[in-house]
């Protein structure tokens, strides 16, 4: 086969129905549009419009609400850090900061802080000085003779 011989199956593409061409082809003069009016014209977007009427979307109340000071926080997981240290990205044998995890690419930025989540195992002895972390990711850490110190108490971040 030969790339000029590629050709689609029969009946995979359908061809559009040209409209507005003579009164033979079943859509002539007003190609389906019907006569007159908004809707028959050219450039017209009335999505949502209900002649006045007040649409639905806005007739249905609103619900939720974001909190203009919420804060965001760098998610990195216990897995990764160890895989981090494994590679010799991160030093192991010195406390990990924020800055560390940052400057090794871990974390691109701080954002709100860095919160640590528990995904991954974690092998070696780690001491990580963190904004937040979950208490699971506290367990594990402290399970292997690591700290995890956090500026806030595992339960507020939880």
């Amino acid at each position: 086969m030969k790339l000029n011989e590629l050709r689609d199956n029969p009946g995979a593409a359908k061809k559009a129905k040209r409209v507005g061409r003579g009164p033979g082809s079943g859509k002539g003069k007003t190609a389906g549009r019907g006569i007159k009016g908004q809707k028959s014209r050219s450039g017209v977007s009335i999505n949502a419009f209900e002649g006045g009427q007040m649409p639905l979307y806005q007739r249905l109340p609103k619900r939720g609400f974001t909190k203009p000071n919420r804060k965001a926080y760098a998610v990195v997981n216990l897995g990764l850090i160890q895989k981090f240290v494994d590679a010799g990205k991160l030093d192991g044998t010195a406390p990990i900061t924020e800055d560390a995890l940052v400057a090794s690419g871990l974390v691109r930025r701080k954002l709100d802080g860095v919160r640590v989540l528990a995904k991954g195992e974690v092998t070696g002895k780690l001491t990580l000085d963190v904004t937040g972390a979950s208490r699971a990711a506290v367990e594990a850490v402290e399970k292997v003779g690591g700290t995890l110190k956090t500026a806030a108490p595992a339960e507020a971040t939880e």
